[in-house]
């Protein structure tokens, strides 16, 4: 599977300048991809407006998604600002091409900056298949919270197959605690035995916040295959192989010894 990180700037609070901005930017990537990664709240930034910014699910970014994936004959994810039944949510959206969609809401809400007042958290987790591959698309503060991004069993998933091939992270992860991104994406490759990308924002935002980026590209063995520099606006494709991932898992089968939990967060 042909994977795109998608490292950039945004346009603070500006759905139609952001949508725009990633349209050009993604116009290059028709029949060079499968999967398409964007970061956290990427049509408005890491906003607490919600009130201004909401949309509902039949709005402009949810048709913008279903444009470009057709488009582009690619599946493409990241997260928006959503509102449904007067609440507000963090909301992942996996878009495939032929317009159906899976959605998570994010679950860890960053308290530091008061998301937990502005939002509601999503209770599910969410795996997607596309392509022969088993994804888990997670949101930014989510990465601190090993339990929740478990290749487990339990009330995830019975018997002893893995839950997920690949764990996903889209993000607003500032500059000042860059060290934690770049380790704990490292920490969740090697623990889960699953390939990890971490897609984060580059430059400043409405807060005055900076951030650097280190979108990257891990393998299950914990090495990176692809990062894209420090502050640089950039896009970046690989072909992830299934089989040597398997393989892996095969000649190392740690996940077989994991702790079987039940979550009731």
């Amino acid at each position: 599977m042909r994977i795109s990180i998608v490292q950039s700037a945004l346009n603070w609070e500006n759905p139609n300048a952001n949508r725009s901005m990633f349209a050009e930017k993604l116009t290059h990537l028709r029949g060079l991809t499968d999967l398409i990664v964007l970061p956290e709240m990427f049509s408005t930034g890491f906003t607490m407006n919600t009130g201004l910014l909401a949309e509902p699910m039949n709005g402009p970014t949810m048709s913008w998604l279903q444009d470009t994936a057709r488009d582009l004959n690619a599946a493409v994810t990241g997260s928006f600002i959503c509102v449904e039944e007067g609440k507000y949510f963090n909301r992942l959206i996996f878009m495939r091409p032929d317009g159906q969609f899976d959605f998570y809401d994010k679950k860890h809400l960053f308290s530091l900056a008061t998301e937990n007042e502005h939002f509601t958290a999503g209770r599910k987790r969410l795996t997607v298949e596309w392509l022969g591959w088993r994804i888990c698309p997670l949101i930014c503060y989510d990465l601190r919270f090993p339990a929740w991004s478990r290749n487990t069993a339990g009330s995830f998933v019975s018997g002893h197959t893995p839950h997920y091939d690949v764990l996903i992270y889209v993000a607003n992860w500032p500059n000042r605690r860059a060290h934690h991104w770049r380790s704990l994406l490292t920490a969740r490759a090697i623990e889960n035995q699953s390939f990890v990308v971490g897609v984060n924002i580059a430059g400043v935002d409405g807060n005055d916040f900076e951030y650097s980026g280190d979108s990257a590209i891990i393998d299950f063995s914990g090495q990176p295959l692809a990062q894209i520099p420090e502050g640089k606006e950039d896009i970046f494709t690989l072909d992830l192989s299934l089989e040597n991932m398997q393989l892996y898992r095969q000649q190392l089968p740690f996940l077989a010894d994991r702790d079987i939990f039940e979550f009731r967060g």
